[in-house]
């Protein structure tokens, strides 16, 4: 069954007469560059164009030549197709915005690649998108099904491969497969064609690099981690002198930071000094410090700081595999200072202490991740003493990043671990990300990493309850089976002991629950506060709002917004009555709206 000419008009003249048919502002959230769209007007542009479309290329079949045979063959009467109606828990598909890299222009050698809105370029990039969609999971072979692209002679193929993995790589909210799939990928492509496809990649990074002031925060994250993945594997190699503007540009602005965090990054993958020596003298600024451990007792001036000789009596305590019961009573000395003298409570927070023994025990242990993790192992119950309280577990991660403040990858893989021991909760992790003490370090890639990885792990947490709830009423429903079936009074002794289960289980859940719409509710509270403070600052001073800060921020307020819709949506009503109430600051206030508006 298909639609005749004079039906298609009709269409197209009733999308004329319905302008209001687009969803800019919600597209506008899914943009990986800060431009504008295409209209509607535009796309009907194109649908009237592909009503007689070329077929140059071999890419599609021309049906106009058979259709004596096609009027001759056997016809088939669909079933009309009954949409199913709206209703509260519709789920409908994010919109998606087309990617574009290059035009005609960018390869004016090889063969003229297709118009933006051609139809041959879309139908070239959904081909490879279903060759990547069918091969992911083998690199090699989804990487010799590509460069065997039927009519690859008439296009020019590399740059049609290559802008379809970065639209994927890039695509939001999420991208369809894991982001090392698409380094794995690239690599092996180059080296199928060591002679064209990585002169092509270079053009397309270097173009990207040019884009970064447009780019979405969440797209310019992956770029880091992909660029600096694929440099390790291509021995670092790179031009840098190329980029040598961005050594005279604001730091806080997007080209050194992207830089800057590349060569971070690179350092994970390498070590301190490699990074040095690849990059030129003149880069020295943005290259990463050298990842060491930050001892405050360990000089010569420290010996006048509080808690100087408490340190090294934890030190040879630590040295002598002392017991938790013997490091208790070392601390046990250690004056408070935000509690009076005639006032006794034990080990209640005591910033003091926290800081003696996390500054000591991390530096001993600081010899590697394992030595660090069976540090926080031996002395848990400490831990967890000196942490009881919310202010204890904010500070254990002040010291912990005083401590490694010149080694990320260190911060991230400890409060991973903190968070995984209880040591410190969700709820305090957020906070510390918010709080002063990282405000200069606030735009880093590797804060946002560790927030993205706690709300991942709360997330987990509650569907795994939520898994072990619905496993146990399962359960008991089959016992209710069973004993309709059999009559055997033995159990109901068992559907008692499964009844309690479920509730304890039910508990557990709201627990849960309780705890993630807090944490939620803790990070969005500090987004709007730091922004508001932002706004009203510009407007104080006069100055304009738009900020690079600005931009990052606001950006990875989308970001959480975007990743975690799907938990996010439940707690939506809640959000709109406590924070983003119609008092908010419009430019805040918009980002929820938008948000709204992809849920709509």
């Amino acid at each position: 069954m298909c639609l005749r000419c004079g039906e298609i008009g009709m269409c197209m003249h009733f999308c004329h007469l319905c302008p209001g048919l687009e969803r800019s502002c919600t597209k506008r959230k899914m943009q990986r560059w800060t431009a504008s769209l295409p209209t509607l007007k535009a796309i009907l542009k194109d649908a009237r164009r592909l009503m007689y479309p070329c077929y140059r290329y071999g890419l599609l079949i021309n049906h106009i030549h058979k259709k004596s045979i096609l009027c001759e063959a056997l016809q088939h009467n669909l079933p009309p197709f009954t949409p199913p109606p709206h209703t509260e828990d519709s789920v409908y598909p994010m919109p998606r915005v087309i990617f574009r890299m290059f035009d005609y222009t960018d390869d004016p050698e090889g063969p003229v690649m297709p118009g933006s809105h051609s139809v041959e370029r879309f139908v070239i990039e959904e081909n490879l998108h279903c060759i990547i969609k069918s091969h992911w999971k083998e690199r090699k072979t989804c990487a010799a099904q590509l460069v065997s692209y039927p009519g690859k002679n008439k296009i020019p193929l590399n740059y049609h491969i290559v802008e379809v993995i970065f639209a994927e790589l890039f695509q939001l909210p999420a991208p369809p497969h894991i982001d090392v799939m698409y380094t794995t990928l690239l690599i092996e492509l180059c080296k199928l064609q060591p002679g064209s496809l990585p002169q092509v990649l270079a053009q397309a990074t270097e173009m990207l690099y040019m884009r970064l002031d447009t780019m979405n925060t969440t797209c310019v994250d992956r770029f880091i981690n992909w660029f600096s993945h694929h440099l390790s594997n291509f021995q670092f190699r790179w031009s840098w002198e190329d980029w040598s503007d961005c050594l005279s540009q604001d730091p806080e602005s997007p080209k050194p930071k992207f830089v800057r965090e590349v060569l971070e990054k690179c350092m994970r993958l390498s070590y301190h000094q490699r990074i040095l020596d690849i990059v030129p003298p003149t880069f020295s600024a943005l290259c990463p410090a050298n990842p060491t451990c930050i001892y405050k007792y360990g000089d010569e001036s420290s010996n006048s700081l509080p808690g100087h000789s408490v340190a090294l009596c934890l030190a040879v305590a630590f040295k002598s595999k002392a017991t938790n019961d013997e490091i208790f009573s070392i601390l046990k000395d250690v004056p408070n200072p935000n509690q009076d003298d005639d006032d006794d409570e034990g080990f209640s927070f005591n910033p003091l202490k926290i800081e003696v023994f996390v500054q000591t025990l991390l530096h001993l242990a600081a010899k590697s991740f394992s030595h660090s993790f069976s540090a926080l192992a031996k002395f848990h119950e400490v831990f967890k003493t000196l942490a009881e309280s919310d202010e204890g577990k904010l500070h254990v991660l002040r010291v912990m990043f005083e401590v490694w403040r010149n080694h990320p990858q260190m911060i991230a893989v400890l409060v991973d671990k903190m968070i995984r021991t209880q040591i410190v909760d969700c709820a305090a992790v957020a906070n510390w990300i918010f709080s002063s003490e990282l405000s200069r370090d606030f735009t880093r890639l590797f804060v946002w990493e560790i927030l993205h990885s706690t709300i991942r792990k709360m997330n987990k947490h509650v569907l795994k309850i939520q898994k072990e709830l619905e496993e146990a009423k399962e359960k008991l429903a089959r016992q209710h089976k069973r004993r309709s079936d059999d009559d055997d009074r033995s159990s109901d002794r068992k559907d008692g002991a499964l009844e309690e289960q479920i509730e304890r289980l039910q508990e557990k859940v709201e627990s849960a629950q309780s705890e993630q719409k807090n944490l939620f509710l803790v990070i969005f509270q500090r987004f709007i506060m730091i922004l508001t403070e932002h706004l009203v600052r510009c407007e104080t001073d006069g100055t304009s709002v738009l900020t690079p800060w600005y931009k990052n921020c606001i950006e990875r307020l989308q970001q959480i917004f975007l990743q975690h819709h799907q938990i996010i949506q439940q707690y939506m009503v809640t959000l709109e009555n406590l924070l983003f109430t119609a008092e908010l600051d419009p430019h805040i206030l918009a980002v929820f709206q938008q948000f709204c508006a992809l849920q709509a």
